[in-house]
């Protein structure tokens, strides 16, 4: 997984990049193939943005975008919402490989 983290117009503390790194190690719990994880930090009028862009083998690229007055409320609450996309994606592609297809039904009422 290629993982980038860029801020502008902030600097970025050691902690801030250690709980990213952590964050992003644990979006592999959800068994998808992250191809590139980016984080965007922004300073913004009245507080900083944070923006999670994950690009996922075989799937459409999920990107979340929080914006709060605190770096780590911000990161904290952007980092949940992209646990819970990743998590409906996951149960998404788990239950579509588990369905059975209209052919196989047809194949098994001729048989009976």
């Amino acid at each position: 997984m290629n993982v980038k983290i860029v801020s502008k117009d902030i600097n970025v503390s050691e902690h801030t990049h250690a709980h990213l790194q952590a964050a992003k190690e644990q979006f592999l719990k959800y068994g998808l193939e992250i191809t590139t994880a980016n984080t965007f930090i922004t300073k913004e009028k009245d507080g900083v943005s944070v923006e999670f862009e994950l690009h996922i083998a075989h799937q459409s690229p999920i990107v979340v975008k929080q914006t709060d007055k605190d770096l780590d409320a911000a990161i904290d609450i952007a980092i949940d919402r992209v646990a819970k996309a990743l998590r409906r994606l996951a149960d998404k592609v788990k239950d579509h490989k588990g369905t059975t297809s209209l052919r196989d039904l047809e194949l098994v009422e001729e048989e009976a």
